[in-house]
């Protein structure tokens, strides 16, 4: 197998699959009809909507390492990422309103978008992946 093929399902396997993998993981969460934790109402509210944040926040951070792998630089793979997620954000909720019991929601895409910002505002700045 050529040099360059291997380099990039190296790539592929190693940076973007966790991509892959944790955006179904917000998927399969999106597609449970309840997802009720028995705390109170005003608990499981904060909880879920915690949830959101965090999911969408390691979905930015693993978008970025992605994109710094293709040599993006810093800035850029995180505007690439934030802009990715955010999408991702916004087809998820879609994706919720067709899910009985769920509706998608405007709110949580701004809420999903905090997690985004949290993630960027957290980075380190110009070191590359894995390194």
């Amino acid at each position: 197998m050529p040099t360059a093929m291997r380099r990039w399902g190296g790539l592929l396997v190693r940076y973007w699959l966790p991509v892959v993998a944790w955006a179904g993981l917000i998927f399969a969460l999106s597609s449970i009809p309840s997802l009720e934790s028995g705390l109170p109402k005003a608990g499981d509210l904060v909880l879920r909507k915690l949830g959101h944040i965090i999911e969408y926040a390691v979905l930015t951070l693993l978008l970025r390492r992605a994109l710094r792998a293709h040599g993006l630089p810093p800035e850029r793979s995180g505007i690439s990422a934030a802009a990715l997620a955010l999408l991702y954000a916004g087809l998820d909720e879609y994706h919720q309103s067709f899910v009985p019991g769920r509706e998608g929601s405007p709110r949580d895409v701004l809420i999903d978008a905090l997690g985004i910002g949290a993630a960027l505002y957290l980075l380190p700045r110009g070191r590359s992946p894995g390194r």
